[in-house]
């Protein structure tokens, strides 16, 4: 019986063995010119593909999905309208961001661009970042829509101690710990001035406590498509009720978590199941917004991202400088930090407050 099962793993081992064979092989006759097509079928195919394969986990498996989706939709335009996609003339890139402006903003647009031009450098055609045909209409689509720019909600302690006031993590059953997930959650990635993304990355083996409070391993995130990890220490709070440490101490002793995913989905029965996704936070702070009446200012939008924002703005209002916020908000782009550090003058430096009111 066991030989009959070792025979038919291997013949199942085999066919997958074939079948990745045919597959680097059209992979590599798709990109190869036609005059070097011959190289697909030697052992010149295998490396190819390898090499493909790598260039493919140059972004991460969600950028990737996005990408893909977008430039999918682009194709299937192009083809409707026996217009060529690849590689795409700036004139009728501008006529699909015109076609698509009727339903996206600003930043649907842009990621569409950021669509097209990794698919065509992927594929070894040229693209010009600021094309001025492409550049022209997209100013004029900006323009004609008069979209302003919502920024996402600075959250600073303030509004952080006024979410946690609606998690009571003294209520039993399933509603408890929800209160203790979501006071951790909010705790952590407000203190870690953490993305959405890094913050339901994190593993119970990416979490180190110290006498002085708590490491995260941030092993992948936005700025670090390497993979090359930072690592992010949190200080123990003054205070028990708001501390980032005993929040997620708490956290992982009622819920049990030894090992994998730190933030689960909790199940009508209380049990904790998967790993939260960043839509999952999205919906908790949403949540925890309604019960405890948080609202943000006009021109504003409540967003995960506040609670990093919130961080941000918070240390340089307190006096810190460029290179403690990015090293702990791991920016590596000073333009982007000091965004942060004129929002927090504005808010300190309000003229108003030289008036005799």
């Amino acid at each position: 019986m066991s030989q009959v099962i070792a025979e038919g793993r291997d013949r199942r081992q085999e066919t997958a063995r074939h079948r990745a064979a045919q597959t680097a092989v059209r992979t590599a006759a798709d990109a190869l010119p036609p005059d070097l097509a011959h190289l697909a079928e030697g052992p010149f195919a295998e490396a190819l593909a390898t090499a493909i394969d790598f260039a493919q986990r140059s972004v991460s498996p969600a950028t990737e999905k996005i990408y893909g989706d977008d430039w999918t939709a682009f194709r299937v335009w192009c083809l409707e309208h026996g217009a060529p996609y690849l590689p795409a003339p700036p004139a009728i890139v501008a006529a699909y961001l015109a076609a698509r402006s009727k339903t996206l903003g600003r930043s649907g647009l842009r990621l569409i661009l950021a669509a097209i031009a990794f698919h065509h450098r992927r594929a070894g055609h040229l693209w010009v970042a600021g094309d001025p045909v492409i550049a022209t209409v997209m100013r004029g689509i900006l323009r004609a829509q008069k979209r302003p720019v919502r920024p996402a909600a600075a959250l600073t302690s303030a509004e952080i101690r006024l979410l946690l006031g609606s998690c009571d993590d003294s209520l039993p059953g399933r509603a408890g710990l929800l209160a203790v997930r979501d006071r951790a959650l909010l705790l952590t990635c407000f203190a870690g001035g953490l993305r959405r993304s890094e913050l339901v990355a994190l593993d119970r083996e990416d979490l180190r406590f110290t006498a002085d409070g708590l490491v995260l391993r941030i092993r992948h995130s936005k700025g670090d498509q390497e993979g090359e990890g930072a690592d992010v220490r949190i200080a123990r709070g003054a205070r028990p009720a708001t501390c980032p440490v005993r929040a997620m101490e708490g956290w992982l002793s009622r819920s049990g978590i030894a090992y994998g995913a730190v933030f689960r989905r909790i199940t009508g029965g209380g049990r904790t199941e998967d790993r939260l996704t960043g839509n999952g936070v999205w919906k908790i702070l949403r949540r925890r917004a309604a019960l405890a009446n948080l609202v943000v200012p006009d021109g504003e939008r409540l967003s995960p991202h506040g609670m990093r924002a919130g961080f941000v703005t918070e240390a340089y209002l307190n006096g810190a400088l460029d290179e403690q916020v990015m090293a702990h908000a791991r920016q590596k782009d000073v333009t982007t930090t000091r965004r942060y550090r004129n929002r927090a003058k504005t808010v300190a430096a309000s003229p108003t407050k030289l008036l005799d009111l």
